[in-house]
């Protein structure tokens, strides 16, 4: 999914990056702080936000309609992580929207996973881009908000402009994680495309033919055809040298294509889209790889959910509305899930209220809105979610 983020604050004076320290309340030298200065105390490394037990619990926040703080205070609790999507190359808008997004993280303790959108195509995004971008990174990182990277996410879908271009975007992922990895060190890389059931997603503005060069490379079985008998991650894959993270955008968009339905998700759904094995009322997907078992146990990487969440169209009745979306989070955020997928280090709900071309209307994926879907939400939540500390990462040591 796309989004156009627009920042909502208390404040409505707009922050100078050329003043991002001060704006993000970064560490200064004070008294009883030894003379540390930010970049000796606070700078954030989000390799070590992956928890050693539990996953991270965060959201895709709608930044038009509501503060992170906001939101925090509904739930009770603060996400460990704020989704925010951003142009490639940065314009002078994305520049201000992320020292917002940064400003806000930081007060709540939270660490960033910055969406990145190269939509002028993969060829836009040149080493002097890269740079730029590490440059801005570095100073966030340095006031203890811990940054990381999904870039180009759902890549192997045909609805981006950056989509179905297995050797162009490897090696734009790679220039780009070379990049961070020199300016801007405290970062890590998410590789996350979407779930595979469906591809290869025909009929998108960027569907790969036959008489299109990358064919070749992503008809992975040789039979003339793309299918979903082809892998639709392997060929996108950047390498297990550049990849920190790998996700998987993951929905419940309702049981039966065309979508439009809001219907019950089926228990085990899922568990079974992520290691390959469902074949239920959407369709037989048993074709699609164990994502899990390749990217999260084999290659070793800690595994995100970047977007997830059930669709609910906005004229749904509330009763039938809460019993679609606590269909969904129970097995999501269940014991079982837990248990049965070590690695699952990050789950990210989305929550948004908004229109989607693919049924024409509006859909109301959150759980923060309605009161009566926030109580069983936040009455359910389970105790292996990790949420932000409460401690300041950037507060000056006791004298």
């Amino acid at each position: 999914m796309s989004h156009r983020p627009v920042f909502r604050t208390r404040a409505l004076a707009v922050l100078a990056v050329g003043a991002l320290l001060t704006a993000l309340g970064a560490c200064s030298t004070s008294e009883g702080s030894g003379g540390a200065t930010a970049e000796e105390r606070c700078p954030a490394d989000a390799a070590s936000l992956v928890p050693t037990e539990g996953a991270l619990f965060g959201v895709n926040l709608d930044w038009g309609t509501e503060t992170l703080a906001e939101l925090s205070g509904a739930l009770g609790r603060t996400p460990a992580v704020a989704v925010v999507f951003s142009e490639l190359p940065l314009t002078a808008e994305n520049r201000t929207n992320l020292v917002l997004a940064a400003e806000q993280a930081r007060g709540e303790n939270s660490s960033l996973l910055l969406t990145l959108e190269p939509r002028a195509g993969l060829a836009a995004v040149t080493p002097a881009v890269a740079e730029d971008l590490a440059v801005l990174l570095h100073e966030i990182s340095a006031t203890g908000v811990p940054v990381t990277v999904r870039y180009a996410h759902e890549m192997n879908g045909s609805w981006y402009a950056w989509g179905q271009q297995p050797t162009a975007y490897v090696a734009s992922f790679r220039l780009l994680a070379a990049a961070l990895d020199e300016g801007a060190p405290g970062t890590t890389m998410m590789w996350a495309p979407n779930y595979g059931g469906g591809y290869p997603f025909a009929g998108g503005e960027f569907e790969t033919t036959r008489t299109d060069l990358p064919f070749r490379i992503l008809d992975t079985d040789d039979d003339g055809i793309l299918s979903m008998a082809d892998d639709p991650y392997a060929p996108y894959y950047p390498g297990d040298d550049v990849v920190d993270w790998v996700g998987m955008s993951l929905y419940h968009w309702g049981s039966v294509h065309p979508w439009g339905e809001n219907e019950i998700a089926e228990p085990t759904k899922f568990a079974q889209q992520l290691i390959g094995e469902y074949d239920g009322l959407g369709g037989d997907d048993r074709a699609l790889p164990d994502f899990y078992g390749q990217y999260a146990e084999r290659a070793g990487k800690p595994l995100a959910i970047p977007e997830t969440a059930a669709f609910v169209t906005a004229d749904a009745p509330a009763d039938l509305a809460l019993d679609i979306k606590r269909s969904w989070w129970t097995q999501v955020l269940s014991a079982e899930t837990a248990a049965r997928f070590p690695a699952l280090a990050m789950i990210n709900w989305f929550e948004w209220n908004k229109f989607e071309v693919e049924v024409g209307g509006d859909v109301d994926w959150t759980i923060a809105r309605d009161d009566a879907t926030l109580s069983a939400f936040t009455r359910e939540l389970p105790t292996w979610l990790r949420f932000a500390p409460e401690a300041d990462p950037c507060a000056a040591p006791a004298s």
